[in-house]
């Protein structure tokens, strides 16, 4: 690859990237633990357009840790292996400048950019402005998926962002502007119709984009304005129509109408009539209810005595009604001190019966006393009879001491007994957990080995088999047979498994060629042979199969360090812990190739048996059995024996009890009679004088008498003073009898004239509820004569239609009319007129009262509609006008903007011997929502064009004529800045090499916006121009820092080497 003429900067990812920086004042460290420090902004300097990208600096963000990006102003070739980070510069454009994480296709949160175990990701994008650089910063927090925007380190919002990028013409959401690597697909699938806005948007004019929205909306008013003048013509011819064919029928109507017009005259002077009548009615009844009213009053007056009598009555009963309550309350105060007293004799009553009572219990205790002392006596006899006939046991003494010794020695033996069984049953319980320890580790082995064997018969079954059959005919073979390598076995299972045979000299204990204390310098640690075990002839046929025991397994270190392993170890295989190198010499050159490959995980190994373990736990575990057997023998032996001790101890322990039962017998006897003497000594002291008892009873009882003789006397008094009360309480309530029996008279006579008096109220109620009924009336038939003559409350009837005016019985003055002129004046006559005349107004039948109305609204619509149609054609015309006049404006630049387009696409597909043209297509004029550009190409002159599409074109064709296109509009365009993003993936060598080289001559021309193109290779021998900038994205483990990298002393190295080189 040609060395970049101006200038190279490289992004500085994570430790597995490594940047170039440009030169030593413009190295880019690779790792900060501190955020990037504030830069000063860039002046409007240099061939930079407006908007155009001064700087691109990510931290955190996708695979980057820290890196600073400072492309050129024109042509800027970013270049780097698949995955080493160059679509995420691309990301960081567009998510710096506003843009949405879907435009990108990688994800839907903003959250998925940042790296992975980041919390928060930074992006800042530093764009060029005459006035002053504008520094856009967005953080992202990845737990709230959410960003915070800054503008030269000021916080601001996501709005104010947008609406600053959108000022200098940045359209990150336009394909023709910025094509990422997963929208270059896309780009091929817009329609013309979406491509044309995409176009007008990018290169256009401000205002071009919004004359054809403003035509779209302008025409489709017009479309609306149209439909609706046509439909408003329509409709009112409809109606012209329909008033001519009515015509006739509303002139009957209207005939019709006089007769009507009569019989509503005669209509209204009837309710008129009718309230004559009904008021001279409403005075008759009027005269009557007066003189009932009269005869109303007279009674009244003639029941007032009455009632003051009675009143005075009742006041008499309430008085004597009083004194009886308190007569009732002084006896019922008297009643109840009598009861006190009673309360107070029973009590009295009760005390002397206590005295009686106490004297008597005495008495039956001194009773019970005398009783029990003789039966103390006799007790005391008989046990003093029984102790002369006892005899003496001062001779057993002896036997109780031999008995005594015998226990003792049984004692003993049985705790030796007890003892050696308590020893046994620890021993029998230790082997117990041990034979449990063994059996849960032969337990855990089978399980393991079942692990083994179920991935074996997962994978392989016939080996599976194989082993399973081995187990059960091991002893046909004569020599030893590793599972699961093996001969390969034929029996009738027609099995055919893989087999190695051992070698027959062991490879096992062989030593490697080089010492490991030679190799730890590198970072190795062992050999692959020590890291497991297997049995001899396995690991036998490994070492002479495969050598590990001359494979050495390294560290980390070694991984860092491996080419240097790789040039002075001259190892043949090398395992670190997560890779294997293999290293070979080329026969033809001698050159030293390594290779590298991931090691897998585990699969069949992850499980490890030691079967010479499970066989020494078996023997174990025999021997555990064994030793139970003989423990549980000796446990028998000894419990027979503490058996037979404890059945001798309890025949002994008898024996002694009986001799020391009849060596206390006279002792208890001694003891009995002694205490019996003692409890009758203190019998005979308690003695009671019942005599002295009786005597003071009888005085408490004379007391208390005394003081019951009393109590008797004021009770007797209490009883004479209640009865005295009663005598005057029973005194007046007669007199209270006899105001009742007075009262009771005059209230006879009060109803008596009252009943009357109902009578004639009810009278008079009846004749003023139909006074007010029939002036309601005379109200409701003046009401609706009013009414029927359209007459307000307080206005009068007109002059002709009235002789008279009477007096309404409401006392107020109205236009009752006496006769209405040329009317009959009674009700009969007047109901003949109306039959004659309703009779000739039903001979006009058929017609309906709506039709005249609807004429008549037809009438107003038709003229009103006729106004409304000469202003929708007067703002028809406006529309056209305008929209001629936008037509125009936008029309014609864009066909002059069209043609550039395609002369600039012509040429460049003229240059590659293909043919391709632009156009702007319709397929009418006035449909500007359908305004499209088409794209058609050919790519072999046997064909014809064709249109642009995803189905038609290969992949390649369809890259070539999107870039052929971006590029015709490169020179027009007026964005400040343009990405595409491994455009050039689908074409073949040939056409991919044309392209770059229109890229680098459009791109690098004076006056262009700036551009970024995207790429993981290119060819070589590809032409370069001084302005433009290759931009590299290296990485590899072993890339130097960048404050390391001097790119200055890198090139005169390379210059050394290339003039050092034969020619």
């Amino acid at each position: 690859m040609a060395t970049p003429s101006k200038k190279t900067s490289t992004p500085s990812p994570q430790p597995s990237k490594r940047a170039l920086p440009r030169d030593p004042s413009s190295e880019v460290p690779s790792k900060r633990k501190n955020s990037a420090p504030q830069l000063p902004l860039l002046q409007s300097s240099g061939p930079f357009v407006e908007g155009s990208i001064v700087r691109i600096s990510m931290e955190n963000f996708l695979t980057y840790d820290i890196c600073e990006v400072s492309p050129g102003p024109h042509l800027n070739m970013i270049v780097g292996a698949n995955g080493t980070g160059k679509s995420s510069i691309v990301c960081a454009i567009c998510l710096g400048l506003a843009g949405k994480p879907a435009f990108m296709g990688r994800a839907d949160k903003v959250g998925f950019f940042v790296k992975r175990g980041c919390s928060r990701g930074m992006v800042e994008i530093e764009l060029f402005r005459a006035s002053g650089n504008l520094v856009i910063t967005r953080e992202i927090d990845v737990a709230k998926n959410q960003s915070f925007w800054f503008i030269n380190k000021k916080s601001t919002t996501q709005k104010i962002v947008e609406e600053k990028v959108a000022a200098l013409n940045i359209q990150v959401g336009n394909l023709c502007q910025f094509l990422p690597q997963d929208k270059v697909g896309e780009f091929a699938k817009l329609s013309k119709i979406e491509l044309l806005e995409a176009t007008e948007k990018s290169i256009g004019p401000p205002e071009m984009h919004k004359y054809h929205c403003e035509l779209k909306n302008l025409r489709e008013k017009e479309k609306q304005l149209e439909t609706s003048c046509k439909e408003k013509t329509e409709y009112l011819q409809k109606m012209v129509q329909r008033n001519e064919r009515y015509k006739q029928d509303v002139e009957r109507f209207y005939e019709r109408k006089r007769h009507l017009d009569l019989i509503e005259m005669l209509e209204a002077k009837r309710p008129w009539v009718e309230y004559e009548n009904v008021r001279q009615e409403y005075e008759e009844v009027k005269l009557v209810r007066d003189r009932v009213k009269e005869e109303v009053r007279k009674l009244k007056e003639g029941q007032i005595p009455v009632t003051c009598r009675i009143e005075e009555m009742e006041n008499e009963r309430h008085n004597l009604e009083a004194r009886i309550k308190e007569k009732a309350t002084d006896i019922k105060e008297a009643s109840q001190k009598c009861k006190q007293k009673q309360d107070v004799i029973e009590r009295k009553d009760k005390h002397i019966e206590e005295l009686q009572q106490a004297l008597i219990v005495k008495q039956n205790e001194e009773l019970d006393r005398q009783r029990r002392i003789g039966n103390t006596r006799k007790m005391i006899e008989d046990l003093q009879n029984e102790l002369k006939t006892t005899e003496n046991c001062e001779n057993l003494q002896p036997q109780i001491d031999a008995i005594t010794n015998d226990l003792r020695r049984i004692q003993d033996e049985k705790a030796l007994c007890e003892g050696e069984i308590i020893d046994k049953r620890r021993e029998r319980e230790t082997l117990e957990k041990e034979k449990k320890s063994v059996d849960d580790h032969i337990v855990r082995f089978d399980n393991l080995m079942n692990q083994k064997e179920d991935k074996l018969r997962q994978r392989f079954r016939d080996t599976y088999d194989a082993v399973l059959w081995l187990r059960n005919n091991r002893d046909k073979f004569k020599q030893r047979v590793c599972e699961p390598i093996m001969l390969t076995v034929r029996d009738n299972k027609k099995l055919r498994v893989n087999a190695v045979i051992a070698p027959k000299s062991s490879y096992a204990d062989k030593a490697p060629s080089r010492s490991l204390n030679e190799l730890k310098q590198y970072g190795f640690f062992s050999y692959l042979r020590e890291l497991f075990d297997a049995p001899d002839p396995v690991m036998s046929y490994l070492c002479c199969q495969y050598h590990i025991h001359e494979v050495p397994v390294g560290t980390e270190k070694t991984r860092e360090r491996i080419e240097r392993v790789i040039q002075e170890t001259r190892l043949k295989q090398i395992y670190t812990a997560e890779e294997k190198y293999v290293v070979k010499t080329s026969f033809y050159s001698n050159k030293v190739i390594s290779s590298n490959t991931s090691l897998k995980v585990a699969q069949f190994l992850t499980v490890t048996v030691d079967l010479e373990q499970r066989r020494h736990l078996e023997e174990q575990l025999k021997e555990i059995h064994r030793k139970l057997q003989a423990v549980d023998s000796g446990l028998i032996a000894l419990r027979e024996t503490s058996k037979h001790l404890e059945h001798k101890d309890n025949e002994l322990r008898q024996k002694k009890k009986e001799l020391l039962e009849r060596k206390t017998k006279k002792r208890q006897l001694e003891q009995k009679i002694s205490s019996k003497l003692g409890s009758l000594k203190l019998m005979e002291q308690d003695t009671c004088n019942l005599e002295e008892e009786e005597r003071k009873a009888s005085t408490k009882i004379k007391e208390i008498n005394v003081q019951k003789a009393k109590l008797v006397t004021e009770l007797t008094n209490l009883i004479k003073i209640c009865t005295s009360l009663h005598i005057q309480k029973v005194d007046l309530i007669l007199q209270n009898t006899t105001v009742i029996s007075e009262k009771n008279k005059l209230e006879s006579d009060y109803m008596a004239a009252s009943s009357q008096l109902r009578l004639t109220e009810q009278h008079f109620i009846e004749l003023d509820e139909n006074r007010q009924r029939l002036l309601q009336k005379c109200k409701e038939l003046m009401k609706r004569a009013r009414q029927v003559c359209n007459l307000g409350a307080e206005q009068t009837l007109p002059q002709e239609y009235q002789t008279q005016v009477p007096t309404i019985p409401n006392g107020h003055n109205s236009s009752l009319p006496m006769v209405f002129q040329d009317l009959p004046n009674t009700l009969d006559e007047i109901d003949a007129l109306l039959t004659e005349e309703r009779s000739r107004a039903s001979c006009f039948t058929g017609l309906n009262p709506t039709i005249v109305q609807e004429y008549t609204k037809r009438e107003e619509e038709i003229e009103q509609l006729t106004e409304e149609l000469k202003g929708k054609k007067v703002e028809l015309d406006q529309y056209r006008e305008n929209i001629s006049q936008v037509k125009e404006r936008w029309l014609n630049p864009l066909k002059e903007l069209v043609e550039k387009i395609n002369e600039k696409f012509s040429n460049f597909f003229s240059s590659m011997q293909c043919a391709g043209e632009v156009d702007l297509h319709t397929e009418n004029e006035e449909d500007y929502d359908k305004y499209g550009i088409r794209i058609r190409v050919k790519f072999r002159s046997s064909t014809q064009l064709h249109e642009l599409t995803p189905h038609h074109q290969s992949g390649g064709e369809r890259s070539v004529s999107t870039m052929l296109y971006l590029m015709a509009l490169q020179e027009l365009n007026r964005c400040p800045f343009r990405v595409v993003d491994e455009i050039n993936q689908g074409m073949d060598p040939i056409n991919e090499r044309r392209v770059f080289e229109m890229v680098v001559n459009t791109a690098c021309k004076e006056n262009t916006s700036q551009y970024f193109f995207i790429t993981p290779k290119l060819l070589q021998n590809l032409p370069y121009s001084e302005k433009m900038t290759v931009l590299f994205v290296y990485n590899g483990p072993h890339m130097l820092e960048p404050n390391t990298w001097n790119l200055k002393a890198f090139q005169r190295r390379r210059r050394r080497i290339t003039f050092t080189q034969p020619s």
